[in-house]
């Protein structure tokens, strides 16, 4: 909707000029991190958790809806000289405000890893500063005009898009999703899909509603702006990332008490995070996963189902994920002897007889620590 739009961006305009504390939840970020930043940015940053604490050492990281930039100057100290910080947002006073700190915070941190680029974060592919640059020179005065504009528009996103596929680590956001509008949501979730390498993360904290909203709420330009009624529903959120291919989906922050409640509507802060799986086809080895328990079965999102203590037949991809991916403490994984592969993913529920694996490796951890 039009008007929500621009409510938000006024909003978000006014905050980058005057803090608004209608706009965010209190959240604890590590002091230390805190520290080396500009206090106007502090002051004026609005989310509702920190996602910062999913990125590690090295990462390149993309935050949608930068802002003031408060998290991704937080994330440039995190992933260090070898990482990359890159911040999109479409509010030209929060752009503005993130990059008039830029150089100070280079010298600060040692080095030049953190850029803001001015996008929309349900179209990563399309660099909109480009845009505006090329509408300047290029008004559009006809229907041709528009046709024209339009297969640039296509040419730039192929050619040069914004941010290229495959080509982050971790995508994080703080209390953005819930103000896009609701058409363009399932793209949102698809160009963070389309960004993230294989075994890349995604970590998003926002709000979401515990009962689905009604119109006459989400037609409320205050309380849509104020990431209140635009919320995602708390299992449609979910729902949305598994639909777009994501693995290991689940809520890993969850704040007990709602943030607001608004006719009878809870809304609370959450962080979800997921990840996306490796490409490639499904070769059978000879792998198989133990599962460890406490539980006395487990289905993954791709339909596997683990009994406890059953030696469970998986292909190579599936292997390294549950090994070494999300849930590494909670499988050992037995590494077959070599053999030639097989084009075959194994059938859900499938068994690897014992005496096939006999002799093989168990890798795993043991309270934290690898094991064999």
């Amino acid at each position: 909707m039009d008007s929500q739009r621009q409510a938000v961006l006024e909003r978000y305009s006014e905050g980058a000029l005057v803090r608004q504390p209608s706009l965010c939840c209190p959240v604890n970020y590590d002091a230390r991190l805190l520290d080396v930043l500009p206090a106007e940015i502090v002051e004026k940053d609005y989310g509702c958790g920190d996602p910062s604490r999913y990125i590690r050492s090295g990462d390149t990281v993309l935050d949608l809806g930068s802002g003031g930039g408060k998290l991704c100057y937080i994330a440039a100290q995190i992933v260090g000289p070898s990482g990359r910080v890159i911040g999109v947002d479409m509010n030209d006073d929060m752009l503005k405000l993130a990059r008039k700190y830029q150089k100070e915070m280079a010298a600060r941190l040692g080095g030049d890893r953190v850029s803001f680029l001015k996008g929309q974060i349900q179209d990563l592919a399309l660099d909109v500063e480009a845009q505006e640059r090329w509408l300047a020179a290029h008004p559009i005065n006809s229907g041709t005009d528009l046709v024209v504009f339009e297969n640039w528009r296509s040419e730039q996103r192929a050619r040069t898009p914004l941010i290229s596929d495959a080509s982050v680590d971790v995508v994080m956001s703080n209390c953005v999703l819930n103000l896009v509008d609701e058409a363009h949501r399932q793209q949102l979730i698809r160009e963070i899909y389309r960004v993230l390498k294989p075994g890349g993360r995604a970590a998003i904290s926002d709000i979401v509603s515990d009962e689905s909203v009604p119109a006459h709420l989400k037609a409320d330009a205050t309380l849509w702006s104020g990431c209140i009624s635009g919320a995602f529903q708390e299992q449609e959120f979910l729902r949305a990332f598994t639909d777009a291919g994501f693995l290991a989906v689940g809520y890993d922050k969850w704040d007990p008490k709602p943030w607001q409640v608004v006719e009878g509507i809870e809304f609370r802060s959450v962080t979800l995070t997921a990840v996306k799986g490796a490409t490639g086809p499904c070769l059978d080895y000879g792998h198989a996963v133990i599962y460890r328990g406490p539980y006395a079965e487990v289905r993954d999102d791709e339909d596997h189902r683990f009994p406890r203590g059953e030696r469970m037949a998986v292909c190579e991809r599936t292997y390294v994920f549950l090994t070494e991916g999300p849930y590494r403490d909670d499988f050992i994984g037995v590494s077959p002897a070599a053999r030639e592969p097989t084009p075959w993913c194994a059938v859900p529920g499938t068994r690897r007889p014992a005496v096939q694996t006999k002799g093989a490796t168990h890798v795993g951890t043991c309270g934290g620590e690898d094991c064999c």
